[in-house]
């Protein structure tokens, strides 16, 4: 057998396979769903431990879609070598979220204008100081635009990146909360970081499937194929700027 000579250690595509724009949801079931519901022709472009990428098309536009597993670790792992190897601009990150603000409610749409975190992700790039990770503007612009013209109920604020699932910290979400974050969820602030770093765009827009203090979610069904509003949103969003990108 030939020695491969193109990918990464993690992503085995070939150079042109991704597009500029990508969907990135956490679970590869998920990526695959999104891939084979909303895209025209898509093709397995990546399946290395288990992370399946897609790449199809849009309403005439090249989107792609591939999953970051689980928190911060991971997403920056894949959102640096897309960046970095496959020349890919934008990626938007879409998938689930737990809802901190009492006016926030299951379904709702957030979209993380900066992301706070309890990661030490970013002392990599020896800022001095507190880097604050922030979304990009044009993005997030694009995003309000779609989901107003949706009539989508949405809302744009802080969300709170989690190093940890099961927290042994009884207080966190309270702190969170008081501080006016949205929701938690745990990849955002390394998504944005890594663009941050490496002059790219990034963008999160989550659905709601946790209202953690009212103590309502959503059924692991709902959470796996009922996030039609997020995704539309997310497609719209990349098709409009992947026109702005060619008109400018």
């Amino acid at each position: 057998m030939a020695e491969q000579t193109y990918g990464t250690v993690h992503i085995h595509a070939r150079p042109g396979d991704f597009g500029r724009v990508v969907l990135m949801p956490g679970d590869p079931m998920r990526a695959r769903f999104i891939a084979q519901t909303y895209l025209e022709s898509p093709r397995l472009v990546n399946e290395v431990r288990g992370i399946n990428g897609y790449t199809g098309s849009y309403r005439g536009e090249t989107i792609s879609v591939m999953a970051s597993g689980m928190g911060i670790p991971s997403i920056g792992i894949y959102s640096y070598e897309l960046y970095h190897c496959y020349g890919v601009e934008a990626i938007l990150r879409v998938g689930s979220i737990g809802a901190l603000q009492d006016h926030v409610r299951l379904m709702d749409l957030l979209l993380g204008m900066g992301a706070s975190t309890d990661s030490a992700y970013a002392e990599q790039f020896r800022f001095p100081g507190q880097l604050a990770p922030l979304a990009d503007f044009g993005l997030l612009e694009l995003a309000v635009q779609v989901c107003r013209e949706r009539g989508a109920r949405f809302h744009v604020g802080n969300l709170f990146s989690s190093d940890s699932f099961y927290s042994d910290n009884p207080d966190v979400n309270l702190r969170c909360r008081d501080m006016g974050l949205l929701g938690v969820e745990m990849e955002s602030a390394g998504l944005y970081l890594n663009a941050a770093r490496a002059g790219k765009k990034a963008l999160t827009i989550c659905t709601v499937s946790d209202q953690l203090f009212r103590h309502e979610s959503l059924t692991p069904q709902e959470r796996q194929t009922g996030f039609d509003e997020m995704i539309a949103v997310a497609l719209e969003t990349a098709v409009r700027f992947l026109r702005q990108e060619r008109e400018a």
